[in-house]
């Protein structure tokens, strides 16, 4: 079977949508994912699939503190300043509603909910690392909302 006919079902693999976010304590950075799952109940563990070379990772895997920030139905607008990416100097971080959790994580306020983490461990098992990341805290943003679920045309692409 060709890989395009295998990717097709791949792609109906649903997952949320998510903003993981980084900081050096002035610039404030982030990326849309999607590869994103709880994989531990205690400790409390998440991966996340990443890039490298993409925003954030170098701090990520240098141990430092991020956020993933849960994409709701109720409000997407700050989703188009990371679909594509941006320029170091189009920051989208001026005009996107956030605050710093208790961890020093970037938490966007029109988000879901956000956790902050911090990587326990990674494995590279293809062209995206999977960082393993403890859960250090967690905000219910606005609650009412739906989680925003996003299912692809094919395991090829995003």
């Amino acid at each position: 079977m060709e890989d395009r006919e295998k990717a097709l079902a791949v792609g109906h693999i649903p997952s949320g949508l998510f903003i993981v976010c980084t900081t050096d304590g002035e610039t404030k950075d982030g990326y849309l994912a999607s590869w994103v799952q709880q994989v531990s109940f205690s400790p409390l563990i998440i991966a996340v699939a990443c890039k490298p070379g993409r925003t954030g990772y170098d701090k990520i895997t240098a141990g430092e503190v991020f956020s993933v920030n849960v994409v709701g139905k109720h409000h997407m607008d700050y989703l188009k300043h990371f679909w594509s990416g941006y320029d170091a100097e189009d920051n989208p971080f001026g005009e996107i509603d956030h605050k710093l959790g208790e961890n020093g994580g970037v938490i966007i306020n029109e988000a879901k909910s956000a956790m902050e983490c911090k990587m326990v461990s990674k494995a590279s098992p293809g062209d995206h690392d999977i960082i393993f990341a403890e859960v250090l805290s967690s905000y219910e943003l606005n609650p009412a909302a739906d989680v925003k679920v996003h299912i692809r045309k094919s395991g090829l692409d995003y």
